[in-house]
């Protein structure tokens, strides 16, 4: 189904099908702040008329949660969020470069493999995830790894900025290439891109229970941050 925009006081939610599933709606929430409870049940009566069974929210600060909460949406996963000032901010690594619009199948197979099922992005995911911020960025890595078809592609990372403020939107290596620096490498080259673009701060999301992501965030020198995020949903 083709995606459509909810306008609410302070912002918008951009609906779409949910990794190609016609009977759930992503709903991507883009604002200045929280939908009200009136607004809630308007969006849902409009996912209802779609023909949508079930919808999942993108991640959300616990401030935004509230509304939904109230409407009966739950929690489906949470994520933890670190934050970098590009203090000691690590060299350029030449083990990557820019990405080229004929690799965007490469990529996603890619994020298929290296997430499960429910976290992983589709091309609209992807899409969306790149229209999240005024500018973006792709880098990917090269490399010959046994079992890896794709042209040699086997990680890419997508960065955004608004104003001051960076986010790394998404990384995925190939997990027969993880262990090796690439996701590092990635990260590393993004950041510079960031701060060369004038963002003050960088931030990214990681699963809770993503311990290797988490891990190799500190190392590159984000810093946690006291307060998370969490995705939503619920049926209709």
């Amino acid at each position: 189904m083709k995606a459509q925009s909810f306008r609410y006081r302070g912002g918008v939610v951009r609906i779409a099908d949910w990794h190609g599933r016609a009977d759930v709606a992503s709903l991507a929430v883009r604002g200045r702040g929280p939908l009200e409870s009136a607004a809630v049940e308007r969006l849902l009566d409009r996912v209802r008329a779609a023909g949508y069974r079930e919808v999942v929210t993108n991640a959300l600060a616990p401030a935004a949660t509230l509304p939904l909460v109230d409407a009966g949406f739950a929690v489906r996963g949470r994520l933890r969020v670190l934050v970098h000032d590009f203090t000691n901010l690590p060299e350029m690594s030449g083990r990557t470069r820019r990405a080229r619009r004929s690799e965007r199948d490469a990529m996603l197979a890619a994020d298929q493999a290296a997430f499960d099922d429910f976290w992983h992005l589709d091309g609209d995911g992807l899409r969306e995830a790149a229209r999240a911020t005024p500018s973006s960025h792709l880098r990917v890595n090269r490399t010959t790894v046994r079992g890896n078809d794709d042209s040699g592609l086997v990680g890419y990372a997508l960065f955004g900025r608004a104003t001051v403020d960076g986010y790394v939107q998404r990384l995925a290596v190939r997990p027969e290439a993880q262990g090796h620096g690439l996701g590092a490498a990635l990260v590393t080259d993004g950041l510079n891109w960031l701060r060369r673009r004038g963002a003050a701060r960088a931030y990214v999301n990681t699963q809770s229970d993503n311990d290797r992501a988490y891990a190799l965030y500190q190392r590159v020198g984000f810093m946690p941050m006291p307060v998370g995020l969490c995705v939503l949903g619920r049926t209709l």
